[in-house]
């Protein structure tokens, strides 16, 4: 009998560890990701919403959550960048709610808990989350409402004052020259890194669902002269995310020299540190002007190049400084500029798959194009008829507080889900494969 309960304790010791080891971490090798020892390239996508849909408050949805995460995992997207929680109070304009951090160190018990099922979830379908922890934009507090939590001075919404983009970013920017706003923010990064999952019982910072901890939603310095302090408060944030875990990569959440004050040059200075694993881009053609609201078809092709062309500039950086790069945010509108799941997506489902060729492409040669993350899983929500625009009650999707929902997000019915899949599983395969003629 004594030999018998060795046996299963042999065999439970031996289960745990196998177990523990496809949990493995995701690292990096030169230019490549790694998992379990092999190359890792995906198709991913962004789900900032995860978190309020795990949660049990007013946003709270466990059932429609565990739904969608099937419905991800069934379609092999198993990469998911996730905003970690907002700042600020609740019901404020064009911002998401309920929000985490309500006040400099206060935070919303419920909107923890909801992240934590989240993970614990993932966990169960073998998922990787990319946390993202500030945000350039007023759709979730961010850099805006820290410089207002020390300034008291108003936050300028843009849709509140005819689209005046300029003065929201000159706002934002103060972000980058007061220290009590950084302060608080790193007192933030060092919370949420000490955090235990309520029900993995496991350290944030020893929790392989996580890929990466993600300084911010697309920062930017804002101006030229904002440069040398946005430089500086990037490395110095990295460095106090590597000083806290050892076991994370750790990117910054850039568009690229888009959002490095559109100069290539900047978007190297602020990137060639060590404590920054992986480099990201975000591309929006009809944000940056590449594509003609009212004649899509005739201006796709050309945007298209221009994808190809921003692509190949920061790919051959990645490649330089051997590390592994990531398109997580890409996105094109419906048909017709329409918001509904009936509107058709063949632009988009065109434009979807010539991202996907490219990645395909990567994983094949074993380049340093990692992944791709479209923006964004709509899954099952839809939209109010009445109203283009969120408000607290309606279902959360893809699409942001400030944006038509339904203008970029994916729906479950949609025809871009089959392509998805498709190119979901030729990506895997092919990282896993070696390259012809290779050891």
């Amino acid at each position: 009998m004594k030999r018998i309960y060795l046996v299963l304790a042999l065999l439970c010791v031996a289960f745990t560890q196998l177990h523990a080891q496809k949990k493995s971490f995701v690292k990096t090798d030169g230019h490549q990701f790694t998992l379990n020892g092999k190359p890792y390239y995906y198709i991913g996508t962004n789900y900032w919403y995860g978190a309020l849909l795990g949660s049990t408050g007013e946003a709270g949805n466990r059932e429609r959550l565990r739904k969608e995460l099937d419905m991800l995992k069934k379609a092999g997207v198993t990469n998911l960048r996730i905003l970690a929680g907002a700042e600020g109070p609740n019901n404020q304009p064009y911002r998401v709610s309920p929000g985490l951090q309500l006040s400099p160190g206060v935070y919303n018990d419920t909107v923890l808990a909801g992240l934590d099922f989240l993970l614990a979830e993932m966990d169960k379908r073998d998922m990787k989350a990319v946390l993202y922890l500030n945000n350039a934009w007023e759709w979730s507090g961010g850099f805006s409402q820290y410089v207002n939590w020390n300034t008291n001075v108003p936050i300028p919404y843009a849709l509140a004052n005819n689209n005046d983009w300029a003065s929201f970013m000159k706002y934002s920017g103060r972000f980058h020259q007061c220290a009590p706003c950084k302060q608080q923010f790193a007192d933030h990064v060092k919370f949420m890194l000490g955090r235990t999952n309520q029900f993995t019982k496991k350290k944030y910072t020893n929790d392989p669902v996580i890929m990466s901890w993600q300084i911010a939603n697309e920062p930017r310095a804002f101006s030229m002269a904002n440069v040398p302090a946005y430089d500086q408060w990037i490395k110095s944030t990295a460095a106090l995310i590597k000083s806290l875990d050892k076991n994370h990569l750790v990117s910054t959440g850039s568009e690229g020299s888009h959002g490095s004050e559109s100069s290539m040059d900047v978007f190297k200075q602020v990137h060639t540190d060590p404590n920054i694993d992986y480099f990201t881009m975000h591309i929006w053609p009809r944000n940056w002007g590449w594509l003609d609201n009212q004649n899509l078809a005739g201006t796709l092709d050309a945007a298209i190049t221009k994808t190809m062309e921003y692509m190949d500039r920061h790919i051959a950086f990645a490649r330089e400084q051997k590390k592994p790069i990531v398109l997580e945010e890409f996105g094109l509108q419906r048909d017709n500029n329409e918001f509904s799941p009936s509107a058709k997506t063949t632009h988009r489902d065109r434009y979807y798959q010539r991202v996907f060729e490219r990645v395909l492409s990567s994983a094949q040669a074993k380049d340093a194009l990692a992944g791709a993350n479209f923006w964004a899983f709509n899954g099952t929500a839809r939209s109010n008829p009445t109203c283009h625009f969120w408000k607290p009650g309606d279902d959360l999707m893809g699409d942001p507080p400030q944006e038509e929902q339904g203008l970029y997000g994916v729906f479950d019915t949609d025809s871009t889900m089959p392509l998805i899949a498709k190119y979901s599983k030729l990506v895997s395969q092919a990282g896993r494969k070696k390259v012809k003629g290779g050891k």
